[in-house]
């Protein structure tokens, strides 16, 4: 399974604004993703309840995994959205 360590840049991590455009996004793709801080356990991606109670801040590292087709264009496009600040997204 394809997997990529991001550093947040967005100014609130995956909350509000982040987390929505990274879930919308995880749902685009026909692959199941994961995200989740490193060595934590995962969690879906395509879930806004599950991506926000990770609490993830601005600074933190997360791991992103994804399986199926469009698996890597899945990753190259949820770790653009972790590492742009969010005026930028």
């Amino acid at each position: 399974m394809p997997e990529r360590v991001v550093t947040v840049v967005p100014e609130d991590g995956l909350h509000a604004r982040p987390a929505s455009k990274f879930v919308e996004t995880a749902n685009e793709f026909d692959a199941e993703v994961q995200v989740g801080h490193i060595d934590d356990n995962p969690v879906n991606a395509a879930s806004m309840l599950a991506v926000t109670g990770l609490a993830v801040t601005c600074g933190d590292d997360v791991q992103v995994r994804a399986e199926g087709p469009d698996a890597d264009a899945a990753l190259d496009e949820l770790t653009r959205i972790l590492s742009t600040p969010e005026e930028d997204l």
